[in-house]
């Protein structure tokens, strides 16, 4: 079932909440599962979503530390014709003091069957611009990381905000009982780390599972994934036992988010013992398959994105490593060559793989940073922040492919034509989950809060 619109949230306690909605994995720092009755109903004729879904699945491909949208997207010519000098379009408020017009090393040809020009930096993935909706006239409110992070991942700059897949969950559980039904994938510490994927104010069973790919070894991206002192059958009399002292407990005392959470955490991590093994394992994949998506931590993040969501988990975000590698303030032209040509191969894979397999349709991908960056210089051959006007692109799950969204000026300092906030952004997600970003609320400190806030609108321009 569908969490309560507003008039039945003060009707319904906590604890029955949590038992629409699914537990947690709060030991794992793991996200919510539903029972398999309950998702059979959300699917069979029980609770309607608010409109029909196109989505079933989402998988975010997070470019940390912004691209610059000029290089791979949005080509500007007047960029590189008027390069060393500074229009008034540059006076716009950014991190940093920034210097003259900067010219980008790529150069851009129609792609498809619809034409849409990218980048020569993106061969591979140049060939599925059909199934690409480019988004041109992205903005945010704020040029520094942490906010604009906040604000892609959060819905707002502030850090007291649910994430945006503990929303999905709370609106739609997951399909899998067995496996976190939101992953994290890192190799790695992105900027303000956890804070990004937590569940704040919502049921901590929607928080999400961070999971570092550095080491392809399943055990050690799920450590602990095994009890070693005892075997499945004791574990379950454990269990049981405990599920008992808590019912106990629960009628003398009355129920207990935390508790029942905790408790979900047990059964899940439990249950993780039979499949994480297999779901994390890239060595049952073929040759041919490892080949076609390359080599290197996004490749295999990609990878795993794809047998994660085949499995039934909800929500895949994919950080593309470390810190913020596309934070190019030096050296841009450099490190872009290598920063495309290391998501180009598996991008395309990814895309490729889900088609062939059935899943595109209804599974949404997400590719962009929390913001862009300028076309002026900084320190003589970097790129400032710049969130007036940024590229991200959605592919299936419902969206227009072949096809761009919003325009950006001459130099592509701002977004001037069919601008596309990041509320915006995520209200049209929403949407195309099946869930109304107006009526997917929650009651806290005497009000009802949304993922978009009070904002956002959804963009029906680019759904198919």
């Amino acid at each position: 079932m569908l969490p309560p619109s507003n008039s039945e949230a003060t009707s319904i306690d906590r604890r029955n909440l949590l038992q629409t909605l699914g537990g947690g994995m709060g030991m794992l720092g793991a996200a919510s599962m539903l029972s398999q009755p309950a998702a059979a109903a959300a699917t069979a004729g029980g609770r309607v979503l608010h409109n029909p879904p196109k989505a079933k699945r989402v998988i975010h491909l997070f470019m940390n530390g912004g691209p610059f949208q000029c290089d791979l997207f949005d080509p500007k010519p007047m960029l590189n014709k008027f390069a060393g000098q500074r229009p008034a379009e540059a006076d716009l408020v950014t991190e940093r003091k920034t210097g003259n017009l900067l010219a980008s090393p790529a150069k851009f040809k129609p792609a498809g069957k619809s034409g849409v020009p990218v980048s020569d930096l993106l061969p591979h993935l140049s060939k599925h611009i059909d199934d690409i909706c480019v988004l041109r006239s992205m903005h945010a409110d704020n040029p520094n990381h942490g906010p604009a992070l906040l604000q892609m991942n959060n819905g707002t700059i502030l850090p007291t905000r649910p994430s945006m897949g503990a929303w999905f969950l709370y609106g739609l559980g997951t399909e899998n009982q067995n496996l976190p039904g939101y992953v994290v994938l890192c190799p790695g510490r992105p900027v303000r780390f956890s804070i990004l994927w937590n569940s704040a104010f919502l049921p901590s069973a929607h928080q999400g599972t961070y999971i570092n790919h550095s080491n392809l070894d399943p055990a050690k991206m799920v450590p602990y994934l095994r009890n070693e002192q005892w075997d499945r059958q004791a574990q379950r009399r454990q269990l049981d036992l405990m599920q008992k002292l808590n019912t106990a407990h629960r009628e003398m005392r009355g129920s207990d988010p935390a508790l029942d959470a905790r408790m979900q955490s047990m059964e899940t991590a439990y249950r993780m013992q039979t499949q994480a093994n297999d779901a994390f394992d890239l060595n049952q994949e073929s040759k041919t398959t490892r080949e076609n998506y390359g080599s290197g931590h996004f490749a295999n993040g990609c990878l795993l994105a794809r047998r994660l969501v085949e499995r039934g988990v909800r929500f895949v975000q994919l950080y593309y490593g470390n810190g913020q590698p596309w934070d190019t303030h030096s050296k841009h032209d450099e490190s872009v060559k290598k920063l495309a040509k290391n998501i180009d191969q598996p991008t395309a894979a990814l895309l490729g793989d889900l088609k062939q397999r059935g899943l595109l349709e209804d599974t949404l991908v997400i590719w962009g940073g929390e913001f862009g960056r300028t076309p002026t210089s900084e320190n003589g051959n970097g790129r400032d922040h710049n969130h007036h006007g940024f590229t991200m692109w959605m592919a299936g799950g419902g969206v227009r492919g072949g096809m761009t969204y919003g325009e950006t000026d001459d130099f592509g300092f701002k977004a001037v034509q069919d601008k596309m906030h990041v509320h915006d952004m995520h209200a049209t997600v929403l949407h195309l989950l099946g869930l109304d970003h107006e009526r997917l609320t929650y009651r806290y400190a005497g009000r009802d809060y949304r993922l978009t806030d009070v904002h956002g609108r959804i963009v029906e321009e680019i759904i198919a």
